[in-house]
């Protein structure tokens, strides 16, 4: 029997939503033929993690340029893709050098670079130069997109779960208007969470959303409107969350928190990818359109290890086997960049097949084009 007591103390910050969810989903509308299975991977990639050095952090990045192609050999989706992986990399750690070489992963077509960030006691001015000086210098490197005004456009990753001011004790942070911010200097989604058992996560569980709260006080993603067909926003970013669950341990007695965090003690299973296709979501009133995303730290030697070995080819053995037999599911790897498109184009009406919408409103970045 479930045990309240043996979850993390912050569970009643987003228990109850989940379960609201999870009634809200028998509900929905059942799916007539397969389903289009949209997989993103997005890896808060820290090449300096662990104060390592500039020269260490190089390393870190060449392995990924060395091995990521030789693992995922082979593999392809329903369009001839192979695995695609969003690089979410902080600003922070930037060297010309990482990046530029990360843009070769990306000229291949195994994915694409995006914002991730961390701080900590920060201000509204500093935040907004930072971000500013962040985005032009990964342009510069030909990441991260435009849109049609020629604006630059990024998604972002929050460092230590703590958009908007999450926490308490308002550490890494600083920035009460963080959402409103993000949105003006080019932010189009946010792809931080699922962050249990943190407690910077929230009642909003398992959904693709459009927050709702004040975007200039803290916390403002904490309120929200589901994204639904016929209608979307465009003075806010998107709310794209991974799946939340709590699931049974395998072979074992007892239940878990599944966040969707692949690590090397903790990889991909068969029954994990069952418990985030079960948590999938979905834009209101398209369900046969199912958005799976989860995250990683992929750059640290211990996790690399995992991700670029047996582990990491398992979980993309099981997606292109199990999940793509155009009867059950038909598999669509995607970036950041692309789910976005593909939920947008679903707001807007379109169906049929998401891949006809990768690049709908936002284009490939220079280096993935």
């Amino acid at each position: 029997m479930f045990s309240f007591a043996r979850f993390h103390k912050h569970a009643y910050r987003w228990l109850a939503g989940y379960l609201r969810e999870a009634w809200h989903r028998r509900g929905a509308s059942r799916v007539q033929g397969p389903r289009h299975l949209l997989f993103a991977l997005c890896d808060h990639y820290e090449p300096l993690w662990g104060n390592a050095s500039n020269e260490r952090g190089l390393q870190r990045v060449q392995r990924w340029l060395d091995c990521y192609p030789i693992m995922t050999s082979r593999l392809y989706d329903a369009d001839g893709r192979p695995p695609r992986h969003t690089f979410f990399f902080p600003g922070e750690q930037y060297r010309a050098e990482y990046l530029t070489r990360l843009a070769e992963l990306t000229r291949a077509g195994m994915g694409e670079v995006e914002l991730h960030l961390h701080h900590d006691n920060d201000d509204y001015e500093h935040l907004e130069r930072s971000l500013l000086s962040y985005t032009r210098s990964f342009a510069e490197h030909g990441h991260l997109s435009r849109d049609p005004s020629g604006r630059l456009r990024y998604a972002f990753i929050h460092g230590n779960w703590c958009l908007a001011n999450s926490r308490r004790d308002g550490r890494y942070c600083g920035v009460d208007a963080e959402l409103e911010l993000l949105f003006a200097t080019g932010c189009y989604a946010d792809f931080t969470f699922p962050s249990a058992p943190d407690e910077s996560q929230y009642g909003i569980v398992n959904q693709i959303y459009w927050p709702t709260g004040d975007p200039s006080r803290a916390k403002a993603h904490e309120q929200g409107v589901r994204a639904r067909v016929g209608e979307s926003k465009q003075d806010r970013i998107l709310m794209v969350q991974g799946p939340l669950a709590i699931a049974r341990r395998p072979g074992r007695i007892g239940w878990r928190i599944e966040s969707a965090a692949i690590t090397a003690h903790d990889p991909a299973t068969l029954s994990r990818i069952e418990t985030w296709i079960d948590q999938g979501i979905h834009v209101e009133n398209r369900p046969e359109w199912l958005f799976v995303k989860v995250h990683t730290h992929g750059a640290p030697e211990t996790q690399a290890d995992s991700l670029l070995g047996s582990p990491g080819r398992h979980l993309h053995e099981i997606l292109t086997g199990q999940y793509n037999d155009q009867e059950r599911f038909i598999l669509h790897y995607v970036t950041a960049r692309e789910m976005f498109n593909i939920a947008l184009a679903s707001m807007h009406g379109h169906s049929g097949n998401p891949n006809d919408y990768r690049d709908y409103l936002l284009p490939p970045p220079p280096a993935a084009a």
